[in-house]
């Protein structure tokens, strides 16, 4: 007997069976994750959206509402081309769907770039982001 020291091929294969599981398991957490990640974007640049439709209501007096896809409805709210822009969604994705007696909006997202997650979400008037 030569009293070598080693791993046996047995114990190699459990490790790399024990590696492959926790792998796989970790992800769909991963993805959870991104696809908050991108809606995180999404959330500030409708707070954005948000702030700048109340100070056109206290401004103007009147509510401002329909799709950011609107060149008009930029401008009327002080935007430039490129402003609302992100890395997953485009200023069409924002849709200010409602504004209450106080100039809170409620605002939609829906992504629709390809990277963009799926589904909808919405930025309440409380501001909650649902």
């Amino acid at each position: 007997m030569t009293g070598k020291k080693g791993f046996t091929l047995i114990e190699l294969m459990v490790v790399i069976l024990i590696v492959g599981i926790l792998a796989a398991a970790s992800i769909p957490l991963m993805r959870g994750r991104i696809d908050s990640a991108k809606w995180a974007e999404a959330n500030a640049t409708a707070g954005t959206i948000k702030s700048a439709v109340r100070v056109y209501y206290a401004e103007h007096g009147t509510a401002i509402t329909g799709s950011l896809g609107v060149a008009a409805t930029q401008t009327a709210l002080g935007f430039t081309a490129g402003d609302l822009t992100g890395t997953y969604f485009v200023p069409g994705d924002y849709n200010i769907v409602s504004v209450d007696a106080n100039g809170n909006a409620r605002i939609t997202v829906t992504g629709s770039q390809a990277n963009a997650p799926s589904g909808s979400k919405t930025l309440a008037v409380d501001g909650t982001w649902q």
